[in-house]
C-alpha cells in the first residue's frame, strides 16, 4: 500500500463531493461539497483543495451502468476528469468505478437520521467517501493503483 493522502471526487451536475484520506490510507473522510454547475470556478475550487491536502492521486468515481456500460454521464465525468489532471499536472487522477456509491451514502445517512433534504449537501461528500474507502481497500487488496488513471492531453 503506498503512502499518501489521497482525494476523492463524487462529480454530480448539481455538486462535487470530495473526501479525503489519512497519510496511512486506512479512513476516508468527508472534506466538503463544492457547487458544480460553474465547472470553472469548481475546477478552480478543487485546485485549491489538492494544493491545501497535497494528495498523491485523485480518485474520482466513475458513473457507470448494473451491466459496466457507461452513457453520457460516465462521458461528462471523463471530461471533466481530463480537465482535473490538466489542472493539477503534479498530482495523478485516477477513475473508479462508481456503481451504487450514491446509493449506499444515502442508505447510510438514513440510517444515522439525516433527512434526505438536510442531507443533500452531505450525500454527495458521503458518496465521495464511500469512493474513496473503496478505492484503498481495492489497492490492499490487489497492491496496485486503483482504476484507470486520466491521461493528460496537451
Amino acid at each position: 500500500m503506498r503512502r499518501g493522502r489521497r482525494l476523492a471526487i463524487d462529480v454530480g451536475d448539481a455538486r462535487i463531493g470530495v473526501a479525503s484520506c489519512d497519510p496511512d490510507g486506512i479512513l476516508a473522510t468527508p472534506v466538503e461539497t463544492v457547487p458544480g454547475r460553474d465547472v470553472p470556478a469548481a475546477q478552480r475550487r478543487l485546485k485549491q483543495l489538492v494544493e491545501e491536502y497535497e494528495p498523491i492521486e485523485i480518485v474520482v468515481g466513475l458513473p457507470r451502468s448494473l451491466g459496466g456500460g457507461e452513457g453520457p454521464a460516465a462521458a461528462k465525468v471523463r471530461g471533466f476528469a481530463r480537465e482535473l489532471a490538466q489542472n493539477v499536472p503534479s498530482v495523478p487522477v485516477r477513475l473508479v468505478d462508481e456503481r451504487m456509491t450514491t446509493v449506499t451514502a444515502s442508505q447510510g445517512l438514513r440510517a444515522s437520521g439525516v433527512r434526505s433534504k438536510k442531507g443533500r449537501s452531505v450525500i454527495d461528500q458521503a458518496a465521495a467517501v464511500v469512493i474513496l474507502q473503496s478505492a484503498l481497500e481495492a489497492e490492499r487488496a490487489s497492491g496496485q493503483a486503483p482504476g484507470e488513471g486520466v491521461e493528460v492531453t496537451d
